[in-house]
């Protein structure tokens, strides 16, 4: 007799339970038990899990039914979903295949001066730049050159997109109390959810060979702290500067581009870096849907237990990581030295 039989007849619901276990499949334990000959045996007092309450009761619902009821409901919505997704997210697509287009077509000779004076213009610091020169020569010779600039490629359109949506979002959510609390629940989920479950429900959505895949994914996993330190940077702008601007008769308009983005572009920068490096994190993961780039190389060390490929690759995000952190980094100094002089 299973342990809830006589919760389930003192609360009166035998005659809507009916028999226990009528039609019910048997669990794995239960099958195994019942092969050796003898009743499968548990804790004396069981946890109130759907299936230990199935066993008392037939109609209620078991575990795997949950899952099922999930991934039916979800299949049940997918021609509605892709009928709505597809046009909004295929410009991701096209944009992520011209990047990739365009980081490749390019000479070495031309990219590299390009990507060097980018580090210069950005940082305004020696040993920053040489340092972006020596890595990007050390990826070329042992041969990297390439998916190093797939890599570099799709995070230069993922963080720009992501900074382009997130920086507006931060900023209405600082101006509405009721919006921030209606999306930090949402931010949490994102940046706490496994990087892996990001891709179970766009895999179902959209084919493999579509860039848009990973795309979504890599924007969703990098979005939240551009989000989050653009909302902070504006709460934390002193009140007495706000005072004054209205003081001088500044309208909304004119205090968030004159005075509020100014003072929290610190912090906006410092999201930036973070949106980054979330990108760069998640493009390893990608290269299990069809993302190119270092990823698959790091992809092939461990299907193929070929260790120096994976290691070699490795090394090669890690360079990628270190010159996308110092010039981010160096340009949220420059920014700071700025915003202390003024």
């Amino acid at each position: 007799m299973a342990f809830y039989d006589k919760i389930f007849s003192a609360l009166g619901l035998s005659d809507w339970c009916g028999e226990a276990g009528d039609g019910a499949p048997l669990s794995m334990a239960d099958l195994m038990a019942q092969a050796g000959g003898k009743e499968a045996s548990g804790p004396v007092f069981p946890f109130p899990s759907l299936d230990n309450l199935n066993e008392s009761c037939s109609s209620v619902i078991q575990s795997r039914d949950v899952t099922k009821g999930i991934e039916e409901g979800f299949l049940a919505a997918k021609p509605a979903l892709k009928t709505v997704l597809d046009p909004i997210t295929q410009p991701l697509s096209w944009m992520l295949d011209g990047a990739l287009w365009l980081f490749e077509a390019t000479p070495w000779y031309v990219m590299i001066p390009i990507l060097v004076a980018i580090a210069w213009y950005a940082s305004r610091s020696k040993p920053v730049t040489i340092f972006v020169f020596v890595s990007i020569m050390l990826l070329g010779l042992v041969d990297h050159y390439d998916v190093a600039m797939q890599t570099l490629s799709i995070i230069f359109v993922c963080t720009t997109i992501s900074v382009l949506l997130g920086v507006p979002i931060g900023i209405a959510m600082s101006k509405s109390d009721r919006l921030q609390k209606g999306t930090v629940p949402i931010l949490d989920l994102l940046q706490t959810l496994p990087t892996f479950v990001y891709l179970i429900p766009l895999i179902f959505l959209f084919s493999v060979t579509e860039s848009k895949l990973y795309g979504i994914a890599i924007i969703l996993y990098a979005i939240v702290p551009v989000i989050r330190l653009t909302d902070l940077g504006i709460r934390l702008v002193d009140q007495d500067v706000i005072e004054a601007a209205n003081a001088f008769g500044m309208n909304s308009r004119q205090k968030l581009l004159r005075v509020q983005l100014p003072l929290a572009l610190p912090n906006i920068m410092a999201g930036i870096n973070q949106t980054i490096m979330m990108s760069l994190a998640m493009v390893v993961i990608a290269s299990l849907v069809s993302a190119p780039g270092l990823g698959v190389n790091v992809l092939r060390g461990i299907r193929n237990l070929e260790l120096g490929v994976g290691i070699v690759a490795g090394i090669g995000i890690v360079l990628l990581a270190v010159i996308l952190d110092r010039v981010s980094k160096a340009a949220l100094t420059r920014v700071d030295m700025t915003h202390v002089k003024h």
